[in-house]
This record gives structure tokens, C-alpha cells and sequence, in this order.
């Protein structure tokens, strides 16, 4: 595998996604990446998005885009932009997702190893929250997502199973009653950290990623017609196997630092 780092740092991702839905960025968040903002600027109607849907799936590294790149194709469908980025270190989820969402490096939003406190600066859900947004966040219990953007306005979905969350994001954009949408899945990590990142069920959960993905796309293009929406295909960090066939992720490596975005503007008909 490569040897170098993407040039682009993950934290350019939360002032873009704020200016996507004409709010101002996170207090601490690195300046937009240019590429998301020339997105929605060309591909939305009114040049900015009233609905926002991000899909987080967790540790699907560049290098399975690279090698697998046919799995990716339903991703690949529902996209126009596909932004390679590096994650921060330590490259583990609770640390990773911070910077995501607040587009700070983990000195400043203050998780800086694998804990989970609730971040207090500022993040998107905050500006959103700012600019008149209803937001839903779905994720499993026990996980990063669910834990670490508590006690804001904005409502959680917690569920012990993939089918709860993925029957309970339906509903939602069915419902079309929120402005944002965030759903997280741990499958693909939690299955390479015990098989080993190319293992047959490791590969079959990120094929479950993108059927998700596809399904939530889809539901959003069948009842989000009268909205300019961005969706994201949005993972956190990276992978890389170690002895006795398992996964793991954490190192200042590029399998693990090393991510691919996608994102897509559906306008409004």
C-alpha cells in the first residue's frame, strides 16, 4: 500500500457542511473545504441546501475504495464528489468523529485517546442549532456518536440494533420533519477488528454499508423531492490488519489515516 498522507485534513469538512445550509461554521473549525462548498454551490437551486443527510460508517479506509472500488459503485451513483482526506491521531473513533463534527484537531475539542466525554465547543449541531435547524442523530447504544454530542437540542435514536436504527432513519426521512439527519454504523469496524480487514464477513459488512447507504439515498430522492439535499457517505478513520487475523486502526499510518468522502447534491424538482 501507498506511503503518503492525503493533503487535505478532515477538520475542512464541518465549516463546509455549516455553509451548505447557510449557517455559520463551528467557533473553532479549520476554514471549508472548497471542493464541498463549490459542490453545493454549483449543484443546489438556491446554491445552498435545506436538508442535510450524513451517513457515517465506521473505518472504511481509502485503500478498500482503492482495491474494491465495484463495491462502491451505489455510493459512487448518489455522488457527485468524492474528497480524499486525512483523518487526525490518534486515528480512533471517538477522537476522529470530534473532528468531524467540529472541524477542530482533538487538542482543541479535547479528546485526544479512545474515551468518550461529551465534547463542549463548538460543533455543527450547534451552528445548526443556531440557524433554526432540527436535527435526529441514530447510532447504536454504547457507541462514539451517541455519547459524545450529547445534551444539545436536537433528538437521539439510540437503538441496540442496525435494523432499529436503519427502520427508524426511514421513518424519519419519510416523515421528512427534520432538517439534518446523521446515521452511524459500527459493522464493518466491529467485524474487521475480530476477522481482519478483508476478511468474507468484513467485505459483506461493507457491502451492508453501501446498501444502506443506496436505501437511504433512494427514500431521500422518493420523499425529499421539493428539497435541495446533501448527502454524505462520511467515515472517520481508516484500517489496517495485525497478527493472529484481526483489524485494528490508531496508528499515524496511511491505512488508517487515509479516507475517502463522497458527497451529493440531490436538487429540488
Amino acid at each position: 500500500m501507498a506511503e503518503y498522507i492525503n493533503s487535505v485534513s478532515i477538520t475542512s469538512i464541518a465549516a463546509a457542511l455549516c455553509r451548505a445550509m447557510g449557517a455559520q461554521a463551528p467557533h473553532e473549525a479549520a476554514p471549508a473545504n472548497e471542493s464541498l462548498v463549490q459542490l453545493v454551490k454549483t449543484q443546489a437551486k438556491a446554491g445552498q441546501v435545506d436538508r442535510l443527510f450524513m451517513y457515517n460508517p465506521d473505518a472504511i479506509a481509502m485503500w478498500l475504495w482503492q482495491k474494491y472500488t465495484e463495491k462502491f459503485l451505489p455510493v459512487a451513483c448518489h455522488t457527485q464528489l468524492a474528497v480524499p482526506l486525512y483523518t487526525v491521531m490518534p486515528s480512533v473513533t471517538p477522537v476522529c468523529f470530534g473532528s468531524l463534527y467540529t472541524g477542530a484537531l482533538p487538542e482543541v475539542h479535547g479528546i485526544r485517546r479512545y474515551e468518550k466525554p461529551v465534547i463542549t465547543i463548538d460543533t455543527v449541531f450547534d451552528a445548526l442549532i443556531r440557524a433554526g435547524k432540527r436535527i435526529a442523530v441514530l447510532a447504536d447504544t454504547g457507541c462514539s456518536i451517541a455519547k459524545i454530542f450529547l445534551n444539545r437540542q436536537m433528538d437521539y435514536f439510540i437503538y441496540d440494533t442496525l435494523g432499529e436504527i436503519n427502520e427508524k432513519a426511514l421513518e424519519l426521512i419519510e416523515k421528512d420533519e427534520h432538517d439534518v439527519i446523521v446515521v452511524y454504523h459500527a459493522d464493518y469496524d466491529a467485524t474487521m477488528h475480530k476477522n481482519g480487514t478483508e476478511a468474507a464477513v468484513s467485505l459483506a459488512a461493507l457491502d451492508a454499508n453501501v446498501t444502506a447507504f443506496d436505501t437511504f439515498a433512494q427514500a431521500i430522492k422518493a420523499h425529499w423531492q421539493q428539497h435541495d439535499t446533501l448527502i454524505g457517505f462520511a467515515m472517520d478513520h481508516g484500517c489496517h490488519d495485525i497478527d493472529g487475523g484481526c483489524g485494528s486502526h490508531g496508528l499515524d499510518m496511511s491505512e488508517d489515516l487515509n479516507i475517502v468522502h463522497f458527497y451529493g447534491v440531490f436538487p429540488a424538482k
